[in-house]
């Protein structure tokens, strides 16, 4: 009964710490959004410029496809066949730890 006991509180526990790991790096990832000025040219929640809105980012694009299109935009753009101007700048040098925060965030952005 006790190991029963045991398994059950572990399964619990494990998933609640994952869940508070993701929001943290979550909340860090906005962060990153508003410390890069990413609102100069997106928007969320009616916040930023209007004309790049990434309310539902999340449900469109994998954590992948964000970070692809962090580092690398131009690509992006010939394989989407975006048309937005100006192109959007690349953020390869941003610390991988804050790239894969603000991946985190933009996934965390899903249409409600």
């Amino acid at each position: 009964m006790r190991t029963v006991c045991l398994v059950l509180l572990v399964g619990l526990i494990v998933p609640a710490a994952a869940r508070a790991e993701d929001a943290a790096l979550v909340a860090r990832g906005e962060k990153v959004y508003v410390a890069q000025k990413c609102s100069v040219c997106h928007s969320i929640a009616g916040k930023g410029n209007q004309k790049g809105p990434l309310d539902d980012v999340g449900s469109r694009l994998s954590a992948e496809e964000i970070r692809l299109w962090m580092v690398d935009p131009a690509t992006m753009t010939a394989k989407t066949k975006a048309a937005r101007k100006p192109p959007m700048k690349a953020y390869a040098n941003l610390p991988k730890e804050e790239l894969d925060a603000l991946a985190a965030y933009m996934q965390s952005l899903k249409k409600k």
